[in-house]
């Protein structure tokens, strides 16, 4: 049995460790030249997403970070308006039932309602 101390310990441990990983590489989509890796953890109450210092899209109106699948957003998965155009960043939603299922990193076109970019997380 754990005494209060020793259980905090756990707990803060076992919080603070990712309990998923999953990663992919981008491709472009509607026309748009995206590339790079993205990694996505679980850490605790949220999902962070990560994209790789090899990140790269040419350039679009109003792009999102999302967790997705079939090329969409899934619901509650928009982490943020993309920072920049190139190199990492890292983006972080909520642990949902929906956000946890997402199979798709989405670079998403919140303009258009397109896809700029997709990497699929394996």
């Amino acid at each position: 049995m754990l005494r209060a101390p020793a259980l905090a310990a756990a707990l803060l441990i076992a919080t603070a460790v990712p309990s998923m990983a999953a990663g992919g590489t981008f491709k472009g989509a509607s026309g748009h030249k995206t590339s790079g890796s993205v990694t996505v953890t679980q850490r605790g109450g949220k999902m962070v997403i990560r994209l790789g210092s090899n990140f790269s899209l040419d350039g679009a109106p109003d792009p999102y970070v999302t967790l997705g699948n079939g090329s969409r957003p899934v619901k509650g998965g928009t982490a943020g308006i993309l920072a920049k155009n190139k190199g990492s960043g890292t983006y972080s939603v909520r642990a949902t039932a929906a956000t946890k299922a997402a199979k798709q990193v989405v670079i998403w076109c919140r303009k258009y309602s397109v896809p700029l970019g997709v990497a699929r997380l394996k």
